[in-house]
């Protein structure tokens, strides 16, 4: 089952180790790069002029290299033991989650039956980390899987939506309880429409029924449900809790151990699994693997980087001028590099001691490696784009009308000098966050404009600029609104391509990702056999489609 190239990069390099070295050239070492993820911010992108667009990008194009750098994402289906997913099993899903349970349970099914030849050995359970509703260890727990699932996860809503699916798919048995429909009628006719409402009410009147004592009239509770093991068949046991690190633990000690024929318990030989584990938890499922004796494999398919922690601090760049100038006012870019969290990104030895003081990834850059520009419908591009668009020219109109000011990053300009200084490489402005709108205001720069100004006016979370708004903003006109849009509007493609061109460049930044972690597996070669990364999704499906897989070596 091991692919033939442990990562799916371009065949034009003949090793991974080839193409790594390559890929940190290129991310180290190319200004557009290192302006498009990272380097510039929407906010700005109307505060100077030319502006990001022609400050950005070179005059003379040549030839984008991103595509060699990007990791491969061609899937092809397997064939499946489980093509269809049966309704009982499905409830609850959209064709997303459906795509990716079909394929993934398939997936590690078979990597584990691989593990089991090779070894000699069994995985007893597969430990899903951040289950979420389970969909996936459902799916492995039923037929034709049969397998046995710890499912962890610490929200406990989740968990409760988790069990109510599990007995529509037969996997758990309502608990048993006493129940007479005709008390309970007989009860409830003592009672006015809204006393009904009223619980208390309810099993006062329960109580004067004669007959009711041995009786139960709760509602179920679904935490009751009752989950048989029966030989053959698999089953599934969650654990709360939230992980912090890659130490499972108390996660394994809570494991139930099947009892064997002979009355003894069954060794526990665990694979690690998860769809789209959010940020560090991707690093977690990695790690367990180097940390914990009884994680035999790894199968872990990751997402949301702008949730990953930073591990070495500020991004350092060749050319100071392509320092991200709102790196020094926006507040989470500097508090995300300066946590300096260990288990934050890079996760391996090679990324992090690169050139002395390795590979640092932003969180705009992060954010934008989320994206799925390959996915991206006409309908979808005009309706962010327009958003975007909205939001650019706002922060000129705060800024020309003093809501905001400009701050110079370049010792030898002070704000007041004169606007053909300003550039987005040496000044930003002060961000002012907006968060979301009503649908309407988006109808229009003008609803928009009245809407954003109107929350930071009103609502208690944004108190912090009602007076500078009410200050500034109160006399602004409907014809200055339509004279910034007018002014503008012609320059509106320039931010399309710009936003295109960042999020397209930062399939980079996802490569990085990845790569990171496939190193970190194989620098621990003295407890990991295997390591490989390949496509488990279509990425038209579910673009995060790269699974990081890690096998142990026997014995350890």
């Amino acid at each position: 089952m091991i692919p033939s190239r442990p990562l799916p990069c371009s065949e034009e390099f003949s090793t991974p180790e080839e193409y790594i070295e390559a890929l940190f050239e290129f991310a180290r070492n190319t200004d557009v790069f290192q302006i498009l993820c990272g380097g510039v911010h929407i906010l700005d992108f109307f505060t100077s002029d030319p502006g990001i667009f022609h400050s950005a990008l070179p005059d003379e194009w040549k030839e984008f290299l991103l595509s060699r750098f990007s990791l491969r994402r061609e899937f092809t289906p397997r064939q499946q033991k489980l093509p269809v997913l049966p309704k009982s099993v499905s409830v609850g899903m959209k064709p997303k989650k459906i795509h990716e349970v079909v394929n993934f349970a398939d997936y590690v099914d078979a990597l584990s039956e691989d593990i089991s030849q090779q070894t000699g050995s069994e995985i007893s359970h597969f430990v899903d980390f951040g289950s979420g509703q389970n969909y996936l260890g459902r799916a492995l727990a039923c037929e034709p899987y049969n397998r046995h699932v710890v499912a962890v996860e610490g929200r406990d809503h989740n968990v409760t939506a988790a069990k109510v699916y599990d007995l529509t798919s037969k996997l758990a048995v309502r608990p048993k309880m006493k129940r007479n429909k005709k008390m309970w009628n007989k009860a409830l006719e003592t009672l006015s429409p809204e006393e009904q409402k009223n619980q208390e009410a309810v099993q006062a009147a329960i109580k004067q029924v004669e007959g009711t004592e041995d009786f139960e009239f709760q509602p179920m509770n679904i935490h009751e449900a009752e989950y048989v093991a029966e030989e053959g068949k698999g089953g599934v046991q969650y654990i709360s809790g939230r992980l912090d690190s890659g130490d499972l633990s108390e996660v394994i000690e809570g494991i139930q151990h099947r009892k064997l024929k002979d009355g003894s318990e069954e060794d526990l030989n665990l694979m690690a699994v998860s769809i789209h584990s959010c940020g560090n938890l991707s690093h977690y499922g990695i790690r367990s693997l180097i940390m914990n004796p009884d994680i035999r494999a790894v199968a872990i398919v990751g997402c949301c980087y702008n949730l990953l922690t930073e591990k070495l601090g500020p991004p350092s760049y060749k050319q100071p001028y392509l320092r991200p100038s709102l790196q020094a006012l926006n507040g989470r870019i500097v508090r995300e590099s300066e946590k300096r969290d260990p288990q934050g990104f890079p996760m391996s030895q090679q990324f992090s001691s690169y050139q002395g003081d390795g590979i640092r990834l932003n969180i705009t850059a992060r954010m934008m490696a989320c994206q799925a520009p390959q996915n991206w419908t006409r309908v979808e591009s005009e309706g962010f784009f327009t958003r975007h668009f909205f939001r650019a020219v706002l922060q000129r109109i705060f800024l020309d009308r003093g809501v905001v000011t400009r701050v110079w990053h370049d010792d030898s300009v002070k704000d007041g000098q004169d606007e053909e200084q300003a550039s987005p490489f040496n000044m930003s402005t002060n961000p002012v966050v907006i968060g979301s709108l009503r649908k309407s205001c988006y109808g229009s720069f003008k609803a928009y404009v009245r809407g954003a100004v109107e929350k930071l006016t009103t609502s208690t979370e944004y108190k912090q600029y009602a007076a500078v708004m009410n200050e500034k903003m109160a006399d602004i006109s409907d014809a200055e609104i339509e004279k910034y849009e007018a002014m503008y509007e012609p320059r509106k493609k320039e931010l399309c391509v710009i936003w295109s061109l960042m999020a397209l460049s930062a399939a980079v930044v996802e490569s990085l990702i990845v790569a990171d972690r496939w190193t970190f597996l194989k620098e621990h070669d003295d407890v990991v056999k295997h390591a490989w990364v390949e496509t488990v999704f279509d990425y038209g499906e579910s673009p995060r489609n790269l699974v990081v897989v890690g096998v142990k070596k026997d014995g350890v």
